[in-house]
């Protein structure tokens, strides 16, 4: 998968939050996968290891990393507002996921999964 430098940046009132959002992809062998999804949604990636990649746009970055078996971590920082729009993009791009958001106490607050 190439770099893209298409997308916008996150927005600077999310890079200090911290991570609050965490969940698994299923289904897919490696990273580029899910990568590609989201490039062609307008988001902005690099690599960010052998296998990962660091993904963004105005309202979310996340770090994908695969992991044994067929499932790719998802790990970082979302708008709480965005959640949902997170959780619709991976279903039209037809990927199994579980994501969890997490407020600033680190207390669960919302889960979908499909």
């Amino acid at each position: 998968m190439d770099i893209s430098d298409e997308g916008t940046e996150l927005d600077r009132r999310w890079v200090e939050v911290g991570n609050n959002v965490y969940g698994i992809v299923r289904g897919c062998r490696d990273a580029s996968t899910v990568a590609e999804c989201l490039v062609r949604a307008g988001w902005r990636s690099r690599s960010s290891s052998w296998h990962g990649y660091e993904l963004e746009i105005s309202w979310c970055q996340v770090e994908i990393d695969p992991i044994e078996g067929s499932e790719v971590l998802l790990n970082g920082v979302v708008d709480p507002d965005c959640f949902d729009e997170l959780g619709g993009l991976l279903h039209r791009s037809g990927l199994g996921f579980s994501l969890e958001l997490y407020d600033g106490d680190r207390a669960l607050i919302r889960e979908i999964r499909a």
